[in-house]
């Protein structure tokens, strides 16, 4: 599992989700051949599943730290193709079709009990929240699953993994250690009690 990953698993598992590292579905698409008629299938990697009774979470998690960012125009499949390639269980039809299909019959969910969510470590524009804005605005006019695509930022992340961490019960957690060795060496600001 991917380091920040292992934030939003703790984030899920703090709903009251267990949570799964990366599953393989398949996708079945047709290639670009013009003589004929060809398809293709090939595993596309969820990076979290997530579930509980009522509830299946597929999530793809970007962290982006020291790199590129998240970019409002891939997430909405305008950008460089190879950049909208990173979302495209976001924003290929044909994928996110497949991957619902995929896990609602793999696990046992309706599709309207299937939430498809975007966790962010950092957004590009960050300062003026641009693309945030972007991101959350062209995600909440998709409906795929049980509705609209869910965006996680850090900052929600983050909290919810200091909840989690300020459990006394010790648990081998990478992510979970790390808040509390920095939270021990009183180099975190405390949590608000609201």
């Amino acid at each position: 599992m991917e380091a920040f990953e292992s934030f939003v698993a703790l984030t899920l598992e703090d709903e009251g989700l267990v949570v799964s590292e990366a599953v393989k579905f398949p996708v079945t698409r047709q290639t670009a051949k013009a003589a004929y008629v060809e398809t293709q299938t090939h595993g596309f990697e969820v990076d979290l599943v997530a579930a509980r009774a009522d509830r299946l979470i597929l999530a793809t998690v970007k962290s982006f730290f020291g790199s590129r960012c998240v970019v409002a125009e891939d997430v909405m499949g305008l950008g460089e193709p190879r950049a909208n390639r990173l979302y495209a269980m976001l924003n290929d039809p044909v994928v996110r079709d497949a991957l619902l299909n995929g896990a609602s019959t793999r696990y046992g969910y309706r599709a309207d009990e299937v939430e498809f969510r975007l966790y962010v470590g950092k957004f590009a524009g960050d300062k003026k929240g641009e693309h945030e804005r972007r991101i959350r605005e062209w995600c909440s006019g998709q409906s795929v699953g049980v509705g609209p695509i869910q965006v996680f930022a850090l900052q929600e992340v983050a909290s919810a993994a200091r909840r989690v961490a300020a459990s006394r019960t010790y648990r081998d957690n990478p992510a979970l250690v790390a808040i509390k060795v920095l939270e021990a060496a009183h180099m975190l600001t405390p949590l608000s009690k609201h």
